[in-house]
């Protein structure tokens, strides 16, 4: 244990940020974490080594988090990078994107505030990159069998790294002109830069991994030809395909979903092709629909656009301020969160209903017809029905209005359909034990599981890697996450 009395030593503190009406000046990371010095060590030290570590159960990779921050506690750097990376291919993205689940996990925090685990990964793994002990996962040997892995996210990244150090030749397709996919064209600059998946990317092509770009497998690469040209294919393309609002007005210009608008604001800050027309925000009234992570990254790019308001509105009610009773310590709550966008200027409203988009005579959105509703329990459930407010109808002014509302399932066509996978009822490519009904065909990721968090991906694609290898060698030696001490109730 780090030190005993830390938790009654120290109180959680986190890095400073750039003050919001500084850092919306560019789309650069604004967390202050190198002027945060030796209060890291501190943190690490509140710490109680449970135990029952509840947050290697939280976390859905199995970090090993109390012996990371032992390493740290104690200065022991290359130690700490070597227990954070047995577990976690990425903790650069994690360290920067991740809710942290671990922490709301965190025996601490059943009464006082959790270690503050996501900043102590992002700080070893800096660490680790300015002393040189990241370095590339290089296999002792190759196995002579090719896997290809069509689509660049999270999950075929780290099923990627996993396969290679397995000796298995890896061949990643991606479809854009660069390596990363929701990574690098759907969450904002200011969360995760360009040049911290590059400075990844540059690693792995090192180990010995393939990219292949502007690849679009399924259109402009016939997938059985991929299927014939390798021993095993892996199927990593994502939940791409966005939930659509339906209401009339839907087809006016200026109404948009919310990728579009984020994957085109990454390719301006890092001087690409927008590929389309462009969308910015510069004193326009922007309402984003939908309430969660992606619609606050539309917040935050907004404001840095210059936007002459912002307004965030969701059809749920708003969440509780406090951990509420169905949802129990260790579980990951859902409470009223606000983010460092949502602090750089929105109004935010629950509980609303967009009925119809307004346009002008020359087609473009105007205005907004929303109303209020009531939901018919004060718990909700998965088929909870809500009430209109009578006589709450009333029209705001939009001159951008961008659809966040999560993801339904992959694209069906392209390469599902060259393939021809099995999907479930969802939409998702129906699996077992990642294996689809296609020989030598697997899938992993939001494509099987639908939308969720990148850590879950992350796991998605090590757990798949393990499946692969020992379908390709009869066997594996690729590390399985660890198991949790659960207690039984």
């Amino acid at each position: 244990m780090s030190k005993p009395p830390g938790f009654l030593e120290f109180s959680r503190e986190l890095p400073a940020n750039k003050y919001p009406d500084v850092r919306i000046q560019d789309n650069k990371e604004f967390v202050l974490n190198e002027k945060f010095g030796k209060k890291i060590n501190e943190q690490s030290a509140r710490c109680m080594d449970c135990g029952v570590p509840f947050c290697h159960n939280g976390c859905p990779i199995g970090n090993i988090i109390p012996e990371f921050n032992d390493a740290v506690f104690r200065d022991s750097w290359e130690e700490a990078w070597q227990i954070l990376s047995s577990t976690n291919n990425f903790p650069e993205f994690t360290g920067r994107i991740c809710p942290a689940p671990c922490e709301s996990s965190c025996v601490l925090g059943i009464n006082q505030d959790p270690v503050t685990i996501c900043n102590i990964e992002k700080t070893i793994v800096e660490t680790a990159y300015r002393e040189g002990y990241a370095k590339p996962k290089t296999p002792r040997f190759r196995a002579g069998k090719k896997v290809a892995i069509i689509g660049s996210g999270p999950a075929g990244l780290s099923a990627a790294e996993q396969l290679n150090s397995a000796g298995h030749s890896v061949t990643v397709f991606e479809r854009d002109e660069k390596i990363g996919g929701l990574l690098r064209f759907g969450i904002p600059d200011f969360k995760l830069g360009m040049d911290i998946i590059d400075r990844k990317i540059n690693l792995m092509e090192k180990a010995g991994i393939k990219f292949e770009v502007n690849t679009h497998v399924g259109v402009t690469v016939n997938a059985q030809q991929i299927r014939q040209d390798y021993d095993v294919v892996l199927l990593t393309g994502g939940s791409t395909v966005p939930r659509n609002l339906p209401i009339p007005g839907r087809n006016l210009k200026g109404v948009h979903f919310a990728m579009e608008f984020l994957g085109q604001n990454n390719r301006r800050a890092n001087n690409m092709d927008l590929k389309t027309e462009e969308l910015h925000a510069k004193d326009k009234h922007i309402v984003v629909i939908g309430g969660g992570d992606t619609g606050s990254d539309c917040v935050g790019t907004s404001n840095r656009h210059g936007a002459k308001s912002i307004t965030q509105v969701e059809i749920m009610p708003i969440p509780p301020a406090n951990r509420p009773a169905n949802m129990p310590w260790p579980q990951y709550p859902t409470i009223m969160r606000t983010s460092t966008s949502h602090e750089e200027g929105c109004n935010r409203h629950w509980n609303i209903l967009t009925k119809e988009f307004i346009g002008d005579t020359a087609g473009n959105i105007k205005a907004l017809r929303i109303a209020d509703v009531v939901w018919k329990n004060k718990v909700l459930t998965k088929h909870q029905s809500f009430q209109e407010v009578v006589n709450s109808e009333r029209i705001i002014s939009c001159d951008m209005a961008l659809l966040a509302m999560g993801f339904l399932h992959p694209e069906p066509h392209g390469v599902l359909a060259q393939l021809d996978v099995k999907l479930d009822n969802t939409g998702n490519v129906a699996t077992k034990n990642f294996l689809t009904d296609k020989e030598g065909v697997f899938a992993a990721g939001d494509m099987r599981t639908g939308q969720s968090l990148v850590v879950c991906c992350i796991n998605e694609g090590r757990e798949c890697a393990r499946a692969i290898d020992t379908y390709l060698m009869g066997d594996t030696y690729l590390e399985a996450k660890a198991d949790s001490l659960m207690l039984s109730a």
